[in-house]
């Protein structure tokens, strides 16, 4: 199974998704006291230039609830949907701004998120992040707490996951990575110690858009544990959780 579904998912994740033809740019007049062009779609990214009250301004294209802008002068920048909202074509006409359409919502760059589920037995709570190499390719980096009956542990991942559909509204998802396990006893026992393994892992998994920042996504990983006795380690995990896209 874990060969089968390694395959599967490096074969898949190079394919990149081709982007969407960009509609002729839209021009706008500002009507807000300034608009701030940030360097990039969100609040985290600083803004280098303001657009200050009548100037004339393109809608270049859209990511979540912000709009790349440039100016009469050349300069381009994201600026976020609010700003936008009480702009006026050069007409004179009120400018109908949609929210998030779902090509938007696949060109994200980053994810982050947590989960709960269930490693072999024991409890598990991860935290996610990952990069969008393309629409549909993320490299993802993964870090959970292990809580068991009589061990507890942590377990840290890095892999690649391929998307099908991500311009769908649920699509299945594959990944394979690998990573570090490392348990600790709760309790002492004869010749109980702490174990530190590699390990490796290829997964299945379903994810959809709850709103226009937010995704469910629900995965299984088969992992294989690489412990120094020399006698590998099976172990299901099933998980359940949220993922916030920006």
């Amino acid at each position: 199974m874990l060969k089968t579904l390694t395959a599967l998912c490096l074969a898949l994740g190079t394919l990149a998704a081709v982007p969407a033809r960009a509609a002729a740019p839209v021009q706008v007049v500002v009507q807000d006291p300034y608009l701030d062009l940030h360097t990039g779609p969100g609040r985290g990214y600083p803004a280098t230039y303001s657009v200050p009250r009548g100037a004339t301004v393109q809608l270049l294209r859209q990511r979540t609830d912000w709009i790349k802008v440039r100016t009469d002068h050349g300069q381009e920048g994201w600026v976020h949907r609010s700003q936008l909202e009480h702009t006026l074509t050069p007409a004179g006409e009120e400018v109908k701004l949609a929210g998030p359409t779902p090509q938007s919502r696949v060109e994200h760059h980053w994810e982050t998120g947590l989960a709960a589920g269930d490693f072999g037995g024991a409890n598990v709570i991860s935290a996610t992040a990952a990069y969008a190499l393309t629409n549909s390719l993320f490299v993802r980096g993964d870090i959970s707490q292990l809580l068991g009956n009589h061990s507890n542990g942590w377990l840290g991942t890095i892999g690649l996951a391929h998307v099908f559909a991500p311009q769908w509204r649920v699509s299945p998802f594959v990944g394979v990575g690998g990573g570090v396990l490392h348990v600790s006893p709760n309790v002492t026992l004869v010749q109980s110690t702490d174990r530190t393994d590699t390990t490796a892992y290829a997964a299945l998994g379903l994810r959809g858009y709850l709103s226009d920042r937010f995704l469910l996504q629900a995965e299984y990983r088969y992992y294989v544990v690489f412990e120094k006795r020399d006698a590998n380690q099976e172990i299901n995990e099933w998980t359940l959780g949220f993922t916030y896209f920006y």
